[in-house]
């Protein structure tokens, strides 16, 4: 709780004690400048818990901006105490407050979740400098190609990549995940990552505003500019809504009385209709929508970003609410984007002695292939084991490993050296191996599918996503292969990134207006679809600055499984907000006709404008509670 909130807490509490202990003081009867002793007293507690609202009313009226929720209630509760309702005038205003100070509590919790985040913004960065001393500076001054020293326990103020050292990190704050990250000299860093446990040395890539945690930053303190439709329906309604019902209470006041006097030669009641007017006033302030539909947005975008899944705006929160067509890119956001060693096949020893053969073999190649098998070996290359190294330009190599002749490499290779070998129908590439001219087995090199790619789409199925398309610029045969494995309803392979647009374009001319298509890429070759589709959506993409620019929403990192959980959390938002405005609506329309008509008085109209706010807004900060959707 903030100083002003505990102030005001302690305000609440010394009116209610005055209110209670003016009731009970017995002064009837007691005339003081021509009033009830007691209209004097209440404007004691009155004065204590509503002096902020008459000021603000004040404000406005001076700043010829009258009509707002202040001045509504000054008018109604300072009309109440005049008319002689003294104890439901400074009640109204009372509880207003008490529900003005409950809406500060609930926005202090959603913002809570963006304070957390903004903890990711270091301090400072340890630099080294030619002398190779250690000097502790502002991040901003920290220039790329420089080597800063992050220690256990300090955050890494800038994206660069390890020189030195090995370390697991906390990288809790930027993705939302628990688990520690192990790093170590060649891996590349992201700032705002808290270092765990050993010192590492880094090589800075990026200036301080252009590195991811300034970034994310800027994207968060941003995403407040971007109102959805419901934020704006509801802004344009508050302005036209409050002078139309001060319009109504000064009729209500003035017609009724006027007709009887006039038409029914009867007693006008003026004290009976002000009341009503009054009374009309409070029921018809717009608190619960102005207030708690902006506070639902704002805490669907901070339990968002507590899992790790960055949304720009309010309004993309509303159009992720209505996604039901999701197109994905393949590479890197269906698979890892990494060529693997996936399946030894056919071999004739060892698996692990076939992969290490393999591996010695093209160990003077810097082919990705070679580095695949290399990195599949995962043991350290010994080269004295390896001779008589020489390419076969387009069909593999031949080398003497531990003395024996090793040919490896395509189908053709095997067949030029008239060498019978197995077919595999696995998906990737195959690479054969043969030993002093006898076929030994073949190894799969494939970009492997992630693994939570399957369960991924399976979830969006769940939740009503109509129809998954994959669009990929690899061969039709690769492309079927994954879209098979995973469960993909459609795919479009051997496209240019141009083809991809086209290809997305016309799934939008397919859909109906109220349907949404989203589409998942890396950010990087996905920029023009990001931008064409109705919402762009950047898979693990954190470093990168064309992630950030062509989407919509950055999930920060490659975890697929985030998808569907970002449309839950934005559909439960929007359930929440249209759960609101529907309440509000319906509660404020019956107690106004009922204010109207004399049948409720100042403490329906409690219930009606406070009692309605807080259950509103206590309906609103349900949307933080995300880690169970």
């Amino acid at each position: 709780m903030t100083k002003k909130q505990k102030k005001m807490l302690w305000r609440i509490f010394a009116s209610f004690i005055l209110i209670a202990g003016i009731t009970f003081i017995p002064v009837e009867g007691i005339i003081f400048l021509g009033r009830d002793l007691k209209f004097w007293l209440f404007f004691i507690p009155y004065f204590v818990i509503g002096y902020d609202i008459l000021y603000k009313a004040f404000k406005g009226i001076i700043n010829i901006r009258p009509f707002d929720e202040n001045f509504l209630m000054a008018v109604a509760t300072v009309g109440a105490i005049v008319l002689g309702e003294y104890t439901e005038g400074v009640a109204v205003m009372l509880f207003y407050q008490i529900g003005e100070l409950f809406q500060g509590i609930a926005v202090g919790k959603s913002r809570k979740n963006i304070s957390d985040l903004m903890d990711i913004r270091p301090d400072y960065a340890n630099i080294q400098n030619e002398n190779l001393e250690i000097e502790t500076v502002s991040p901003e001054t920290v220039k790329p190609g420089s080597i800063i020293v992050v220690k256990p326990g300090e955050k890494i103020p800038l994206d660069g990549i390890i020189i030195e050292g090995k370390t697991s990190l906390d990288t809790s704050a930027l993705t939302g995940e628990s688990i520690p990250r192990e790093v170590q000299a060649g891996d590349e860093v992201l700032s705002g990552c808290i270092n765990n446990s050993g010192v590492i040395k880094i090589k800075t890539t990026k200036e301080f505003e252009q590195s991811t945690a300034s970034r994310i930053l800027e994207l968060v303190e941003s995403a407040g500019a971007k109102k959805s439709k419901s934020e704006n329906f509801i802004s344009k309604f508050a302005k036209v809504y409050t002078p139309v019902v001060c319009i109504l209470a000064i009729i209500l006041a003035v017609v009724p009385p006027v007709v009887k006097t006039v038409f029914l030669h009867s007693s006008p009641e003026w004290q009976i209709w002000i009341y009503r007017a009054l009374t009309f006033l409070v029921i018809s302030c717009p608190c619960a929508l102005v207030i708690s539909i902006p506070l639902s947005f704002f805490a669907g975008i901070g339990g968002a970003s507590s899992s790790g899944i960055l949304i720009k705006g309010s309004n993309y929160m509303e159009v992720l609410s209505k996604v039901k067509y999701l197109v994905f890119d393949k590479t890197g956001t269906m698979t890892k984007g990494v060529f693997e060693v996936s399946g030894i096949h056919h071999s004739k020893i060892e698996n692990e002695k076939l992969l290490e053969i393999a591996a010695l073999a093209e160990s003077y190649s810097n082919h990705p292939i070679s580095k695949s098998l290399q990195k599949a070996y995962g043991k350290e290359i010994d080269k004295n084991r390896v001779s008589d190294v020489r390419e076969i330009s387009g069909h593999g190599i031949s080398a003497t490993v531990d003395g024996q002749q090793i040919l490896i490499g395509n189908g053709k290779l095997m067949t030029k050296e008239n060498i019978a070998f197995n077919e595999c129908h696995s998906t990737g590439t195959i690479v054969h191996v043969a030993i002093n001219g006898e076929y030994a087995g073949h190894i799969v090199i494939s970009d492997v599918i992630k693994p939570d790619s399957k369960t991924a789409l399976e979830k969006l199925k769940a939740i009503g996503i109509k129809k998954t398309v994959m669009l990929t610029g690899d061969a039709k045969s690769v492309a079927e292969s994954v879209a098979k494995e995973i469960g993909i309803d459609e795919f479009f392979a051997e496209l240019l990134p141009q083809e991809k647009v086209l290809e997305v374009e016309k799934i939008i001319g397919q859909k109906s207006s109220n349907e949404m298509l989203a589409f998942v890429g890396d950010g990087i070759n996905d920029a023009p679809v990001l931008t064409r589709a109705d919402l762009g959506i950047s898979m693990g993409a954190l470093g990168s600055d064309a992630a950030i620019e062509a989407s919509d929403i950055v999930l920060m990192d490659d975890n697929l499984l985030k998808i569907p959980k970002a449309i839950r959390i934005a559909k439960k938002c929007m359930r929440i907000v249209y759960q609101n405005i529907t309440f509000a609506l319906l509660v404020k329309v019956a107690c106004l006709v009922l204010g109207a008509l004399g049948i409720s008085n100042m403490w329906t109209a409690i219930f009606a404008d406070v009692g309605v706010m807080i259950l509103c807004v206590l309906n609103a900060i349900r949307v933080l509670f995300v880690k169970k959707l």
